[in-house]
């Protein structure tokens, strides 16, 4: 399972090193809003990937709606 990252200084960090990573300039005055998102996306994840499920329950190699 993936690491949260905890803290505002972190999620910073991560942005800008994946800024430089993904040749992506991210203007100043779009920062705070891009951090917000992350924060969210992590909390809405995080429902999923701290849901227990039981060990008989398998993966579906193939998804069919």
């Amino acid at each position: 399972m993936p690491e949260t990252i905890h803290s505002p200084q972190d999620l910073d960090l991560y942005v800008a090193q994946l800024a430089i990573l993904l040749k992506l300039e991210i203007h100043p005055d779009h920062r705070p809003g891009v951090l917000e998102n992350l924060y969210r996306t992590q909390a809405i994840a995080r429902l999923f990937l701290d849901y227990p499920l039981p060990p008989t329950v398998e993966a579906a190699p193939v998804f069919y709606p």
